[in-house]
Formats: structure tokens, C-alpha cells, sequence
């Protein structure tokens, strides 16, 4: 097995202590679309794999059979009749894997959401491998993975009929954090500064396959421009494969994340509901369900409360595609370079930073000193104050203590002024006020470089920069 895959040190693991297991396995693998499920099970076990098929985009049942068939025709050459069913199919692969003199025997089913066809009886075929075969036997690897997240948790991890409960594993791959993102680049001799790999990473969101695309020989920019803008480019129409891929009905699914895309700060259900003209009901259940299993949404409660959870779009590829690409001309193949340091770049760059923050609060809470205390994590909204005011990060610990985080993105030491002391002491007067708050309060100032030191600065008990997120 290969255990050079760059990061994924849980989920390497996990998979090795599977492989050495004792008892047959079934694990899921799922994530966002290119997020790299398939090169980690490829490069990990390696040629330990004993079979592997693939489902195909956009296919029929008796495509999907066909491809299957001459999958186990690659393996064994014995085999010769194509099945005729799903139930056909999985006998000839067990018929392939009994001849197998190995002690442990990897199967990859990948793109698992493929096969299973309208009416073509995949998902029962499937269960039968698994329940009538492969779980009663000590020597079997299977791994499922797929994209069309929505299916993979209705269909296997949270399926109610034969293969309840049958899952031994499952691993929801991520994106590269920060750091992983760094080292991948560093393997492709890209050396970017801090500043620069998180602004990489407020757009292409730390998926390797986006970031494989990087060329060392141009700058950050130059390459955005090449990858994105430029109608050659490898991600010009990424946006419109990846929901198209992901989502049969994916017109309701960009509606929402367009909806989302125009508040920064985020929606409540009964926002969407009403800016987006929808009805409510199951159906945008599903949705709002299926994106944040996707990760492209993100759902987090205000004060603590389970009844107005704020929907706020997670996907940076996603921010990025309707803040610049919808806006951008054909003719404009610099369009990224010549925004640069502009009023609508640091907008846009506010908003990036405060969604690097929130997915980094096990760093914070590290910085902090807390990393093991039990704290729950929200936001908050004043309902009183004049001028308004807006908590986006509150971290309400067990210890008797809550951070009040603001977070601020700039390219220096940020200055807080005469006036924005002002905003800031309002704010936590709010919090104390409408929320009876009992606690010691802190205020935690979260920026790219930290404050500069003038006497105002002193209002922040904590800081949190940059290079505490790596």
C-alpha cells in the first residue's frame, strides 16, 4: 500500500486498520466533487485492489451492465456471458473473487450512484453482495464511493432497508486544509507566501484537482486568470459540470446558491424561501439538505437557537464563481489581475476570509489554549441596538468564558481607529445586555496580520492571525 498520499492521515489510518481487519469490511467513501475520493483509494491500496468498475454519467442500465462486464472481463478472461441483471452481474464478480488466492481481497465500486439506474434493481443486487456473501467471509474489502452526496447518504448511510446498519465505515473526504494545501503545492515546486496560499485557497477552496492545475511558472494571478477566465481554461465551465454532475435537477440547486451567494451574512429558511420565490415544503428539504451534505452550503444556529439557523454559502469555488466569473467578459482574459487591490476585491476578500475562519476553529480554539474544552459555537444578531450590531463567530465555553471573534481581513497590521473602538464596544454591550450573558467576555480580534498597537488595540484580550489557521 501506498502511504505517501499526501495528507489524509486520518482517513490512511482508518483505511489501514481496515485492511488488516479480521472480518469482512463495506465502507463509503463521499465528499464533494473532486475532492480527490478516488485518487486516495487508487494510491493507497494500489495493487491490492483486486477489482475495480466505475458507474457512467448519463447512462442506461444496460450501459452501466455493460461497462461492469468488461471490467471483470480485465481481470478474469474466463468470463464470457454478459449478465443479463444487476443479480447476474455481482454473481460473475463473485464467481471472479472465489478463484482469488489472496488474503485480503479490495474491491472498489466507484461512482456507486451511476449504476444505480431508475428501476434496474442495482441498490438490491448490491445488498445481496453484501448480506448473502461478502459479510459472511473474513477476507473482503469493499469500498463504495461516490459524488452525488445526496445518494450516498439517503442509499447507504442512512438507508433503512437491507443495507441498514451494514456499513462497517464510512469517511466523508474533505478538502486540503490549509496546510495540505501548502505541501501539495510544495510538490509541485509552487512556493506561495501565507497571504497568498490563503487568498489561493478562498478560490479554489483546497481541492486538489483544482490546485494540480496551478503552473509554477506564473504568478498566482496570472494563473487564476489562465484556469478560470480564459474560455480554454481547465475550470472556465467547472461551475456548470460540477452541479450538472452532482444534482439531475440542478436548476433549483444554483437557484438557492445564487440566492445565498447575494448575502453574505447568510439566510434563514423562511429567507430563501421568500428572496428566491420557492414554496416551502420537502422538496427544499432536500435541497438545502443535499447541498450542505455536499459542503457547498453550511448551516449554523444563531444564540444557540435550533428554530432560526442561518443557511450561508461554505463553497469557495462557489462565492467566487457569482462574485467575479458570472461578471466577467470573454475579452477580458485578465480580469483577476486588474481586479486586484480594488474596492470589490476586498469585499470579496472579507467575505473569503470569514469562511476560512469558520472552517478553522480547531485552530483557533488551539491558539486560544482551549482546544480541549467543550464549547459550543455560533453566531449572534442583535434584535435592539442602534446602530445594529453583528457577532459572527461567538465561542461559548464550558470554562465560564465566551469570545466575542471579529475578523478582519487586510494586508497589513490591522488599525483599529477611534471609531471602531466605538462600533466594537457596542457590540459587546449588546451581546451582555440582550443576552444576559454570565459569563467572562472577551473579545478575540481574528486577522491576516494581526493589530497594530495604538490605544485602541488594547480592547482585544486575544488574537488570532494568519498563520495561526497553518
Amino acid at each position: 500500500m501506498n502511504e505517501n498520499v499526501i495528507g489524509r492521515v486520518a482517513e490512511k489510518k482508518l483505511l489501514n486498520r481496515l485492511f488488516n481487519s479480521k472480518k469482512s469490511e463495506f465502507i463509503a467513501v463521499y465528499g464533494r466533487r473532486r475532492v480527490g475520493k478516488t485518487f486516495l483509494i487508487r494510491e493507497f491500496f494500489d495493487d491490492k485492489i483486486v477489482f475495480q468498475a466505475s458507474g457512467l454519467a448519463n447512462s442506461g442500465t444496460s450501459e452501466q451492465l455493460k461497462s461492469f462486464f468488461q471490467s471483470i472481463k480485465r481481470y478474469d478472461v474466463s468470463a464470457e456471458k454478459m449478465p443479463e441483471d444487476w443479480l447476474d452481474a455481482f454473481d460473475l464478480l463473485i464467481s471472479y473473487l472465489t478463484k482469488l488466492n489472496v488474503a485480503r481481497k479490495v474491491i472498489f465500486l466507484d461512482e456507486l450512484p451511476w449504476m444505480d439506474t431508475p428501476n434496474s434493481g442495482f441498490l438490491s443486487a448490491l445488498e445481496h453482495f453484501w448480506n448473502g456473501w461478502a459479510s459472511a467471509r473474513k477476507d473482503i474489502l469493499l469500498i463504495v464511493s461516490g459524488s452525488a452526496t445526496s445518494w450516498m447518504m439517503n442509499n447507504l448511510i442512512l438507508n433503512h432497508g437491507g443495507l441498514y446498519g451494514r456499513l462497517t465505515q464510512k469517511i466523508h473526504l474533505q478538502p486540503f486544509d490549509l496546510n495540505e494545501t501548502d505541501y501539495f503545492l510544495k510538490t509541485k515546486h509552487i512556493n506561495l507566501t501565507k497571504y497568498e496560499l490563503a487568498e489561493c485557497y478562498m478560490i479554489l477552496g483546497g481541492i486538489p484537482y483544482y490546485l494540480d492545475f496551478l503552473d509554477k511558472s506564473l504568478s498566482l494571478a496570472q494563473n487564476i486568470d489562465r484556469m478560470i477566465f480564459n474560455p480554454n481554461g481547465e475550470l472556465y465551465r467547472e461551475f456548470d459540470i460540477v452541479y450538472s454532475s452532482l444534482f439531475r435537477s440542478k436548476e433549483l440547486y444554483i437557484k438557492i446558491v445564487e440566492t445565498l451567494s447575494k448575502k453574505v451574512s447568510g439566510l434563514t429558511r423562511n429567507d430563501i424561501i421568500t428572496a428566491a420565490k420557492l414554496k416551502s415544503g420537502s422538496a427544499l428539504t432536500t435541497v438545502l439538505s443535499d447541498l450542505e451534505n455536499c459542503g457547498f452550503i453550511q448551516k449554523y444556529n444563531v444564540l444557540k437557537s435550533q428554530n432560526n439557523a442561518i443557511y450561508q454559502l461554505a463553497d469557495f469555488f462557489t462565492i467566487f464563481h457569482f462574485r467575479f466569473v458570472v461578471k466577467s467578459s470573454f475579452y477580458n482574459l485578465q480580469f483577476w489581475s486588474n481586479i486586484q487591490r480594488t474596492p470589490e476585491f476586498y469585499v470579496w476578500a472579507g467575505y473569503s476570509f470569514e469562511m476560512l475562519v469558520m472552517k478553522n476553529i480547531e485552530k483557533i480554539k488551539q491558539k486560544l489554549g482551549i482546544q480541549g474544552v467543550r464549547a459550543d459555537i455560533y453566531a449572534w444578531r442583535s434584535k435592539t441596538s442602534d446602530p445594529g450590531a453583528q457577532i459572527d463567530l461567538v465561542i461559548d465555553r464550558q470554562d465560564n468564558t465566551i469570545n466575542l471573534c471579529e475578523i478582519k481581513f487586510s494586508e497589513s497590521e490591522y488599525l483599529i481607529t477611534k471609531a471602531y473602538d466605538k462600533v466594537l464596544r457596542n457590540k459587546i454591550s449588546a451581546f451582555i445586555t440582550e443576552t444576559k450573558a454570565r459569563k467572562s467576555i472577551q473579545l478575540t480580534f481574528i486577522s491576516t496580520y494581526g493589530l497594530k498597537r495604538n490605544e485602541y488595540s488594547s480592547i482585544a484580550q486575544n488574537e488570532v492571525m494568519l498563520d495561526d489557521l497553518f
